[in-house]
C-alpha cells in the first residue's frame, strides 16, 4: 500500500483526471481466480506523444523479455504483449510471474507488483490450464496516450519530472488455444498502463491501472 500511495503522490498531477486512479492507490491485492483471458495497460514521456510504433506480438512460447527503449509507447505495447501471452505447456507460473517482475520498475516507491500479479492466473488455475496445454498469443494493435493524460501533460509540463509516470493505453487481441481446439478463440483487449520513462533509463512498467483511460 506504501509504494502504491507514492506512485500515486508523484504521478497524481498528471494521471488524476485518469478514471479508476483511486482505486488503483487504494485497492487491496488481488489475485486471478476467473479463466484463462488476462488483461494489462502501461505509460510514456513528453517527446513521444506523437509516436505511434508498429503493431507489436510476442511468442507464448518463452519467457517475454522487456525491450530496451526510451518511448513510452512502445514499451507500453511491449508490456501489454508480455501480460496478454503465456504458455502453460512451456513454464510454471512462478518463472512466468519472476519473468515479469523483470519489467518492473527498479525504483521499488514507484513499482507496484501486486497490480501485475494480479493478471497472472492463481497457481490453482494455472494447474488446470496447464492440465489442458492452453497458452496464448498476443496481438498488439495500437497504443496512445490517454486524452485526459495528454492534456494535463500539456497544462503543466513539469508535473512529470518527480517520477517520470506516464499512462499508455494499448488495445489488441488475445488468442486462446489449448489440446484438442488449436485454433482457440480470440477476444478483443484494452488496458492502460502506468510506464516509467526517465531521461536517463530506458523505460520500465510502475503498474496497471484497474480502468481503461481512453
Amino acid at each position: 500500500m506504501r509504494r502504491r500511495a507514492l506512485l500515486g503522490t508523484a504521478a497524481l498531477l498528471v494521471l488524476v483526471t485518469l478514471a479508476g486512479l483511486a482505486a488503483y492507490l487504494t485497492r487491496d491485492s488481488r489475485k486471478a481466480t476467473n479463466p484463462p483471458p488476462t488483461k494489462s495497460s502501461s505509460s510514456p514521456s513528453s517527446s513521444a506523444l506523437t509516436s505511434e510504433p508498429s503493431p507489436a506480438s510476442v511468442s507464448p512460447h518463452s519467457l517475454p523479455v522487456p525491450p530496451t527503449t526510451h518511448d513510452p509507447v512502445a514499451y507500453g505495447k511491449a508490456a501489454a504483449a508480455a501480460l496478454w501471452s503465456y504458455d502453460t505447456r512451456a513454464y510454471s507460473q512462478p518463472e512466468l510471474l519472476a519473468a515479469l517482475h523483470r519489467w518492473l520498475t527498479s525504483e521499488k516507491k514507484y513499482a507496484d507488483p501486486d497490480s501485475v500479479d494480479a493478471l497472472v492466473p492463481s497457481p490453482v488455475l494455472w494447474k488446470e490450464m496447464a492440465g489442458n496445454g492452453q497458452f496464448a498469443t498476443a496481438r498488439v494493435d495500437e497504443g496512445h496516450f490517454p486524452g485526459s493524460f495528454t492534456q494535463a501533460l500539456q497544462a503543466d509540463p513539469g508535473a512529470i519530472t518527480a517520477a517520470y509516470v506516464y499512462a499508455v493505453t494499448v488495445s489488441g487481441k488475445q488468442s486462446i488455444a489449448w489440446n484438442g481446439s488449436p485454433a482457440g478463440g480470440a477476444e478483443s483487449r484494452v488496458i492502460t498502463l502506468a510506464v516509467q520513462c526517465r531521461p536517463s533509463h530506458p523505460c520500465a512498467l510502475a503498474g496497471v491501472l484497474p480502468a481503461v483511460a481512453p
